[in-house]
C-alpha cells in the first residue's frame, strides 16, 4: 500500500490513545483528517482543536464527502469497535481499504529504522523515554505512543523520516505487524487472557515477536524472561542500574554497561519499575549509537507520562497521584514506589477495576496487590468492550480483599467521599473513564488543604 496515494484518513474509533497519535501524524503530513469515536474526551476536544472534524454517532450520513472516496482514502479501525458498527461495516461492505491501527504502523515504520517497545506493563512509559531521549538528543526521530507526554502534551514526539519509534502492542497479536530493527520486551506476564486463553499462548506470541529482531545484539530484555538478548536490570544484568539512592525526590544511580560506566544521572519518576523502563531506553539508545552523556541529560529532563504516576497534587501534607494501572503487577509497582517515597503516610487507594474478564482472570492478584494498601475504595468495572459477567463485580471482588479498611462506591459518591477523607496520600488508579475524573479530583483535593 502506498501513503502517498491516500489523501483522506479516516478513524473508526479516532479517540483511543494509539489510533490519536496516528490521526495527528497523517494531519502533520497534510492528509485530511476526521474520524469517529463513541464519546467526548479530553483527547477528542484536543484533536478537534488541531482541525481535525470528530462526531460521536454512528451514522452514516455523518462521514463527509471526501472520505466516501475509496480511491484515495484509507480507513482505520480499533479493535476495540463492535462488529455490528455501521460505519466499519460500510466501508467493509464497499470495498474501501481497511486497516488496523498496527497494520497502518507498520507500513508507516517499514522504510524506518524502527525501535519496537513491547511488554505487559512499561511499554508505554519506556518508548516515550526513549523517544524523548532520540529527540533531545537530535535524532531524526517521530515516536508514536499510547499515552501522553507531559514534556510534549501529545502522544506523538518528532517529526522525523528516517527513525521511528513504536509501542508494540501484543492486545490482539497487533506487534506482529511491525517490522523492528532495535526492539525490547519490558515484562510478558498474563494478560489480555479473553484473547489468548492462557499465559503458554502470550509467552509463544512474545517469542514470535522476538524472532522479528534477527541480530540479538539489538534486542533487549529485562532480567528473568526467558528470551535471549541483552538483558537489563536493577543491580544487574549487562545494562545494571547500581548504587541507587533518592536525593530531594529524585533517583540519582550509577549505570554499567558492557563498554563503560557513568555515574550520577538523576531521574524524576519514582519506582524501581520505571528506573528499569529509563534503563531499557538507556540501553537501546546508546546501541543505536547516541552517546551516554547526552542520553543522561535527556534523562533528567524527562517529565513523565499523564496518568502513569502522574502527580496532581504535591505539597506539604497532601499528594494525589494519578496512574493508568490495571494489572496487579502494575498496583504492585505503584505500591512499591509510593512506600518508598511516602513512609508512613495514610494511604488512600482508589482503583476502577477494567474489563469484567480481567477482573475475572485475575482477581486473586487484584485482592492481594489492592490489600497492601492501608484503605482501600474500589468503584465499579469498567466494561470497555464487554458486556456484563455473572458473578463477576467490584462487590465480589471487594470480599476478597483482606484488608478491613476497604469500600465500595459509586463514581458519583466518590467525591463526597474524598472531601472527607483524612488521607495525606491520595491514588487513583485504573484505566477505564476514571481518567476523566482527575481535574474534578484534584480541584476538590485542593479546596480543602
Amino acid at each position: 500500500m502506498d501513503l502517498n496515494q491516500i489523501h483522506n484518513v479516516y478513524f473508526v474509533g479516532i479517540g483511543g490513545i494509539g489510533m490519536s497519535a496516528l490521526a495527528r501524524y497523517f494531519k502533520f503530513i497534510g492528509k485530511n483528517v476526521a474520524g469517529y469515536d463513541r464519546t467526548p474526551t479530553h483527547l477528542t476536544d484536543e484533536l478537534k482543536a488541531e482541525g481535525i472534524h470528530i462526531h460521536f454517532e454512528d451514522r452514516l450520513e455523518l462521514i463527509a464527502l471526501p472520505f466516501l472516496n475509496k480511491e484515495n482514502t484509507l480507513i482505520v479501525v480499533t479493535p476495540a469497535v463492535p462488529k455490528q458498527h455501521m460505519q466499519w461495516n460500510y466501508f467493509l461492505d464497499n470495498g474501501f481499504v481497511v486497516k488496523k491501527r498496527a497494520e497502518v504502523l507498520g507500513i508507516i515504520t517499514k522504510d524506518t529504522y524502527c525501535f519496537a517497545v513491547a511488554g505487559t506493563h512499561g511499554k508505554t512509559t519506556t518508548s516515550s523515554i526513549l523517544g524523548h531521549v532520540l529527540y533531545e538528543s537530535g535524532v531524526d526521530v517521530t515516536a508514536f505512543l499510547g499515552g501522553i507526554v507531559e514534556n510534549y502534551n501529545s502522544n506523538l514526539i518528532g517529526s522525523g523520516k528516517t527513525v521511528t519509534v513504536v509501542e508494540a502492542d501484543e492486545f490482539d497479536r497487533s506487534f506482529l505487524h511491525l517490522h523492528p530493527d532495535m526492539a525490547c520486551i519490558t515484562s510478558m506476564d498474563a494478560d489480555h487472557l479473553d484473547i489468548y486463553g492462557d499465559e503458554a499462548a502470550i509467552v509463544v506470541t512474545f517469542m514470535e515477536f522476538a524472532g522479528k529482531v534477527e541480530d540479538k545484539e539489538h534486542f533487549f530484555i529485562t532480567n528473568g524472561l526467558p528470551l535471549e538478548g541483552i538483558t537489563v536490570g536493577v543491580n544487574g544484568g549487562d545494562f545494571s542500574a547500581d548504587n541507587i539512592r533518592i536525593v530531594d525526590g529524585w533517583y540519582e544511580f550509577d549505570v554499567t554497561t558492557p563498554a563503560a560506566t557513568i555515574r550520577n544521572i538523576k531521574f524524576g519518576l519514582p519506582g524501581h519499575h520505571n528506573l528499569t523502563n529509563a534503563l531499557l531506553a538507556l540501553a537501546m539508545a546508546s546501541t543505536y549509537g547516541v552517546a551516554l552523556e547526552d542520553i543522561a541529560k535527556a534523562l533528567e529532563t524527562f517529565k513523565g507520562v499523564k496518568r502513569r504516576f502522574s502527580y496532581q497534587i504535591k505539597k506539604p501534607g497532601l499528594v494525589y497521584i494519578d496512574d493508568y494501572a490495571h494489572h496487579p503487577t502494575e498496583i504492585n509497582a505503584v505500591h512499591q514506589a509510593v512506600s518508598e517515597l511516602y513512609p508512613g503516610k495514610k494511604v488512600l487507594a482508589v482503583f476502577q477495576p477494567h474489563l469484567f474478564s480481567r477482573t475475572r482472570d485475575f482477581a486473586d492478584g487484584f485482592a492481594k496487590s489492592l490489600s497492601a494498601f492501608g484503605n482501600i475504595v474500589l468503584l465499579d468495572i469498567y466494561p470497555a468492550r464487554e458486556l456484563p459477567m455473572e458473578g463477576i463485580t467490584s462487590k465480589w471482588l471487594l470480599g476478597k480483599i483482606e484488608n478491613e479498611n476497604k469500600k465500595l462506591v459509586s463514581k458519583a459518591d466518590l467525591i463526597p467521599l474524598l472531601r472527607m477523607t483524612d488521607a495525606e496520600v491520595i491514588i487513583t488508579i485504573g484505566a477505564g473513564d476514571i481518567g476523566e475524573m482527575v481535574p474534578e479530583i484534584k480541584k476538590v483535593l485542593d479546596e480543602k488543604n
